[in-house]
């Protein structure tokens, strides 16, 4: 009998599966489909202090082995999540769920991660730095490391619960930045975001999305994913949630033995929404497979083989 469970900063999960931020919304609607009861827990939409209607359309277009996307953090405010949809939530989900919050500021980022703190369905909050197609701060928070602390050190003062630093990928150095997320309090950091890209309408001859450029996502980036987190591993102690161009149980193994302790799925859910169902289905054959009896035991594997 295989064991697919793992220890998130202090807290047990089933297995290690995680729909991402932004691909799963607050979870009730992919409940209509299957037991989401199955997953290890899930991020749910980024939230900002503030409703946001997000960018202009248009806002999503395809790419070889992915999409790019613009949505811009389109959410109800942080409020509105508390009042409406934890509530709806809490009817479809019976355990802790992760927070995902962004900001323009550090004052907005330590506001929101202070409501969510006090939310009991909440089990950690994944602070969204590197977000890379929105107008303001957050692009600039994840990509230096000093400006990176300063929100992860603002965010855990102000809270208990484990605070994720979610780290962009359009750096030159993305241990750099984790180390500094380490070196500020963070619990865990989770990578990689979105990469920035661009497609042109050779029609038009413009760019196809009205914001010109979009987070890339899809297995495409699977290979930087798996490199990153590698880089990561190396560089920091804290726990790592892997992500990028996950579509299958093997991806999983993957990026646990490149250090992540857990794994966030995200454009396959778009492509096919029962992506994360699948995943929790195959992966004790696929431990089997490849001979892993317990998946505490593969994380960061890689670097010891």
């Amino acid at each position: 009998m295989v064991r697919a469970a793992v220890s998130l900063c202090g807290i047990e999960l089933d297995n290690p599966v995680i729909p991402a931020s932004g691909t799963f919304g607050y979870g009730y609607t992919f409940a209509e489909l299957y037991d989401i009861d199955c997953l290890g827990t899930f991020s749910f939409k980024g939230t900002t202090r503030e409703q946001r209607l997000g960018n202009a359309q248009p806002r999503i277009a395809e790419a070889p082995g992915g999409m790019l996307n613009a949505v811009g953090l389109q959410n109800p405010g942080v409020d509105a999540v508390i009042a409406e949809e934890l509530p709806r939530l809490k009817q479809v989900f019976h355990k802790p769920v992760m927070a995902n919050v962004s900001g323009f500021s550090i004052e907005e980022y330590v506001e929101v991660c202070r409501k969510f703190d006090a939310c009991e369905q909440v089990g950690w909050l994944e602070v969204n730095i590197s977000c890379p197609n929105v107008h303001g701060g957050g692009l600039a928070f994840g990509t230096d490391p000093k400006a990176a602390a300063s929100v992860t050190r603002a965010v855990k003062a102000a809270v208990k619960k484990p605070v994720i630093v979610k780290l962009s990928p359009n750096v030159t150095s993305i241990a750099d930045i984790a180390r500094a997320c380490e070196d500020a309090g963070a619990d865990a950091v989770s990578l990689i975001n979105t990469v920035l890209g661009m497609r042109i309408d050779l029609r038009a001859k413009r760019p196809l999305l009205a914001n010109k450029t979009g987070g890339m996502s899809g297995p495409a980036i699977f290979p930087l994913a798996v490199r990153m987190v590698w880089q990561v591993y190396e560089a920091v102690r804290i726990p790592i949630i892997g992500m990028g161009g996950v579509t299958r149980a093997e991806d999983v193994l993957e990026l646990m033995l490149a250090g992540a302790t857990a794994v966030e799925v995200g454009a396959a859910n778009l492509v096919n929404p029962y992506a994360c169902r699948d995943i929790v289905r195959d992966l004790p054959q696929a431990m089997q497979n490849y001979n892993i009896q317990n998946l505490k035991d593969i994380i960061g594997g890689a670097h010891h083989g």
